[in-house]
């Protein structure tokens, strides 16, 4: 997993294949209840970019990004979002990988 440490480097990114943006923070439980399978997650989906962005790091494009819950995906191709599984729920392996197979 990628971990951007600049506006620039997470716009990079954006610009660029296949990502999926993974919204997170420190203090948020459910964060820290998925991180542990997300190295599983970015297995099975080789064909993916996958970056961490955390939220208070990056308020701004959370903001934009209407991110208002976490943890959060969203998936990008050259820049073009293709889907988001965007709330304030805990997610599950499961949860993720199907919504993962539903865009690619």
């Amino acid at each position: 997993m990628i971990i951007p440490t600049s506006y620039e480097e997470l716009a990079s990114y954006v610009k660029q294949d296949k990502n999926v943006f993974f919204f997170t923070a420190d203090w948020c439980g459910d964060c820290r209840f998925i991180k542990p399978v997300m190295p599983e997650i970015e297995a099975e989906f080789p064909k993916f970019r996958f970056v961490e962005v955390d939220r208070d790091k990056f308020m701004d494009l959370a903001s934009e990004w209407n991110i208002f819950g976490i943890p959060s995906f969203v998936v990008t191709d050259q820049g073009k979002e293709l889907g988001r599984l965007v709330n304030k729920e805990r997610k599950t392996k499961e949860e993720i990988s199907t919504f993962l197979n539903s865009i690619s």
